[in-house]
């Protein structure tokens, strides 16, 4: 096989982790735009100067951080690679001899429903011989797991802790392929059921789907038709049930799967997301984030009514006991403002994150997931793009 071959199909494979470290180049990359001077602009616009200061300071704060937090989970890592290398194979064993082995149950009544004993008996062995397989090459590839987590940890030193997480991704998807295989086959014999008796319920009631108006139009059907689909209906139905058992058996390994992989992948995003040099500013200095400001009104010396100067209140009990007495106070208004908490800085940079479970995707997904289509589960959010003069950025 050709070089260029090659590179397409690791590129495909290990995607996660050639996107992680293309953002982590990019960034590297521009650093030096931001260095630069922002413009006669921020010397006229406070507001200006502020947003360019901030953004100057957000990247230089994610690569820091991002590095410490990857340098901290290798060193760990490499250590402890041995100890991890035992405890993950024990929990493979465990998870492929008491979850996807017990497939077997399904050839049988479960949960006290009587299903088509050849067709589960096909379907079971077919999961049982792919479940074999795939272990076999994971007992012979073992060896390399020791390695690879010495190379996890070497990317969490070098690229940070969000490549090793991707890394992470790409390596649950290699390893469970072999339940993503048995879920789209499946999935496809099962959609296949459903669009056929749902076609086939169209036929008994004089229906026709029309694709180019996307609407069921009426038809007449000859008899010799209403017998070829009554006969084959019957069937169809009756082992629908067989069929659904196994897919909703490997469609929830497969979400649990993807649900583990997407919740690593919102992990990354939020890392990247994440202002740190707000957060020490805010930390430091909360005056930096207002929010509002108002006046205190307050005399400049206190008379002999002994009132505390605590609010609204006390300063116009000041004001009547001076009238009265003849005296006068002199009157001070302090300009005061109100400050931004910590979750209104921060919560503003995971709006992408936020939008990753819109209403839409989650319905599109669910349903997918009932008719047996392949869903697309909810994806990591997408990471923002700015362009500045003739580069392009990932940020």
């Amino acid at each position: 096989m050709s070089h260029s071959f090659v590179y397409s199909i690791l590129g495909k494979v290990f995607c996660n982790t050639r996107q992680s470290i293309l953002f982590r180049s990019c960034q590297l990359l521009y650093w030096p735009f931001f260095l630069q001077d922002p413009g006669k602009r921020s010397l006229t616009c406070v507001e200006f100067a502020e947003k360019a200061a901030f953004r100057m300071h957000l990247m230089w704060s994610n690569i820091v951080v991002d590095i410490f937090l990857g340098n901290l989970f290798g060193i760990v890592l490499w250590y402890s690679a041995e100890t991890c290398c035992l405890w993950v194979s024990s929990c493979v064993n465990d998870i492929t001899d008491h979850c996807l082995r017990t497939s077997i149950w399904l050839m049988g009544n479960p949960a006290g429903f009587k299903l088509n004993t050849e067709l589960a008996g096909v379907l079971g062995m077919i999961s049982l011989n792919g479940i074999q397989i795939w272990s076999t090459l994971w007992a012979f590839m073992s060896f390399l797991f020791i390695h690879f987590l010495k190379g996890l940890a070497i990317f969490g030193i070098f690229f940070g802790l969000t490549t090793a997480a991707a890394l992470i991704i790409d390596i649950i998807s290699i390893a469970t392929i072999h339940v993503l295989t048995l879920h789209l086959f499946l999935s496809l014999l099962y959609s296949s059921q459903i669009q056929t008796v749902a076609a086939l319920w169209r036929l008994f009631r004089g229906q026709k789907w029309n694709p180019l108006r996307q609407r069921l139009d009426s038809y007449d059907y000859t008899v010799e038709q209403h017998v070829v689909g009554s006969l084959l209906f019957t069937p169809i139905l009756l082992l629908l049930p067989t069929t659904s058992a196994f897919y909703i058996f490997f469609s929830s390994l497969h979400t649990a799967v993807s649900f583990i992989c997407f919740v690593i992948g919102v992990t990354i995003s939020i890392i990247r997301a994440t202002p740190y040099s707000k957060i020490f500013i805010w930390l430091k200095k909360k005056q930096r984030f207002p929010s509002g400001i108002w006046f205190e009104v307050a005399p400049c010396k206190c008379i002999e009514t002994g009132a505390e100067n605590d609010g609204y209140k006390s300063t116009r009990k000041l004001l009547d006991n001076s009238r009265a007495s003849g005296k006068s106070t002199i009157l001070v208004s302090f300009l005061r403002s109100n400050h931004l908490n910590l979750g209104e800085v921060v919560c503003p940079h995971y709006g992408q994150i936020y939008g990753a479970f819109s209403k839409s995707s989650i319905i599109s997904s669910a349903y997918s997931l009932l008719t047996g289509t392949r869903y697309p589960f909810l994806p990591p959010p997408p990471i923002r793009t700015v362009r500045r003069s003739t580069v392009l950025f990932h940020i």
